[in-house]
């Protein structure tokens, strides 16, 4: 485990590999599961502000979800997460030309439409917070629809924590960032 500020890194942020292999899961991770994408409270009006300039991306059964069931839900728990169509894919999910899912809020923003890249939590996949009192703990989720980004990952040689550099600044800061580096790389030059 590494402790950085307020939050607690698992050793498999750093001893897994992971790069993403879009045209083996086609995007599964935004259909697969229960429910849509957690989402942070902050988020929930940056959802409300960026939908009209997001809208013109998504496919007629996300919008007729989102503009009937809201941008956002709750679930049994209270927590916020993206709107599904028929409990199942993302609302916010749209197919490509190849048939692969990808993220409709990020192709507004890679248009340079919004400055809102995507739900953080979306962002940071394989990596899930779970948010405490005085910390977050980051911890790698696994899950069969990704085998093949893991094993794209290890012919890499890309760890999780280099696959998610971008995100991880995004969320803890360039500094932070470094020092998860450091600590990493300390430790595994160290003597075991």
């Amino acid at each position: 485990m590494i402790v950085i500020d307020n939050t607690v890194i698992s050793d498999d942020v750093a001893d897994q590999f992971f790069v993403c292999e879009l045209t083996k899961c086609k995007g599964a991770c935004c259909v697969e599961g229960d429910l849509g994408a957690p989402l942070a409270e902050s988020e929930l009006e940056v959802l409300e502000e960026v939908y009209p300039l997001v809208k013109p991306y998504l496919n007629q059964k996300g919008i007729e979800a989102l503009e009937t069931q809201g941008l956002y839900e709750q679930d049994s728990d209270g927590d916020y997460v993206t709107t599904t169509v028929n409990g199942r894919e993302c609302a916010y999910a749209i197919y490509d030309k190849k048939g692969i899912l990808k993220c409709g809020i990020e192709q507004a923003f890679l248009d340079g439409k919004i400055a809102f890249r995507k739900p953080i939590s979306c962002y940071l996949y394989p990596i899930r917070i779970t948010k405490y009192d005085h910390f977050d703990a980051l911890n790698y989720d696994r899950w069969h629809i990704c085998k093949p980004a893991c094993h794209n990952g290890r012919e890499l040689g890309v760890p999780i924590y280099k696959f998610l550099k971008d995100p991880l600044i995004t969320k803890y800061g360039e500094s932070w960032y470094q020092e998860l580096v450091h600590k990493i790389e300390s430790k595994s030059s160290s003597p075991a």
